[in-house]
């Protein structure tokens, strides 16, 4: 007797990556803010290339990139 054929799971779908740089807010030059994520550290932080603007904070574990 033959055994039953046993169907392959779906394949899983891929995630999207997200961007990782921006348009800058106050210079509003395209593709210019870097986003960067420490977890070690426990520090976020989003620098502009062009007007050198700034911002830094805390993340916790619980801290993902979103769209």
């Amino acid at each position: 007797m033959g055994k039953r054929k046993s169907s392959k799971p779906p394949p899983k779908k891929a995630q999207a990556k997200l961007d990782v740089s921006f348009n800058c807010p106050f210079c509003n030059s395209s593709k210019s803010v870097i986003c960067t994520m420490d977890h070690e550290k426990e520090m976020g932080n989003v620098v502009c290339n062009q007007c050198h603007a700034e911002f830094q904070g805390r993340i916790t574990h619980l801290t993902e990139p979103i769209e």
